[in-house]
């Protein structure tokens, strides 16, 4: 019998198949790895962070053999996620991956930038949703469904905590991703201080009777 995919809670073992993943995706939707002298940059800023200070709003998709290869993360409220990981993720990693003298000059500068400043997560504009998620399937993945049901696995979490809102800050030139957002309800925020050309904010409700069909 064929394995089934599923979406299942993350569980520590599946750590090395979420750094994978996040790297294979992390630039545009497509892979980090020849963008990024240190690649493994990716997964401390964009995945670790989340399964250690917030697991239990950590979901994977399962290939139905035990390994991920998808996810989706994130936490119900970014200012408190912001503080924690200022606090007590970031000195575990900061010697690893130090924060340039500088304007950043290289791709990995300016995730080092992005990881020794938490604080930009705290969008004024974005106070209204939250929580905040970030979701990856490995390409041969895609397509077929997962995505959605990592989103409503991600959305019934959040509901059972009473968050009524989700954002999500995505590169503009992922195209392919806007568009499964867009049909996943997700409308665009504007937001002072970021630039659209690079980064989009969008958010929507947590309730599930809104989904599209």
């Amino acid at each position: 019998m064929t394995p089934t995919a599923a979406v299942r809670p993350y569980r520590p073992a599946d750590a090395p198949d979420l750094d994978e993943i996040c790297i294979r995706t992390a630039h545009n939707g497509r892979d980090g790895r020849p963008v990024h002298a240190d690649p493994a940059v990716l997964p401390v800023i964009f995945a670790a962070p989340y399964v250690h200070l917030e697991p239990d709003l950590a979901f994977v998709l399962d290939d139905g053999r035990g390994r991920a290869v998808g996810y989706i993360l994130g936490t119900a409220d970014t200012p408190r996620f912001a503080e924690e990981f200022r606090t007590e993720w970031l000195p575990r990693v900061a010697d690893r991956h130090p924060a340039p003298d500088g304007p950043p000059g290289t791709p990995d500068e300016v995730m080092a930038s992005l990881l020794h400043d938490p604080e930009r997560m705290i969008v004024p504009e974005l106070a209204a949703y939250p929580a905040h998620l970030h979701i990856d399937l490995l390409p041969e993945w895609q397509g077929r469904g997962h995505g959605r049901a990592l989103m409503r696995t991600f959305w019934r979490a959040l509901r059972a905590r009473g968050v009524p809102a989700v954002h999500l800050v995505m590169a503009t030139a992922n195209t392919p991703a806007r568009a499964f957002y867009d049909r996943m309800g997700f409308h665009e925020i504007e937001a002072a201080g970021l630039d659209p050309a690079d980064v989009t904010c969008l958010g929507r409700t947590t309730r599930e009777e809104t989904d599209p069909a």
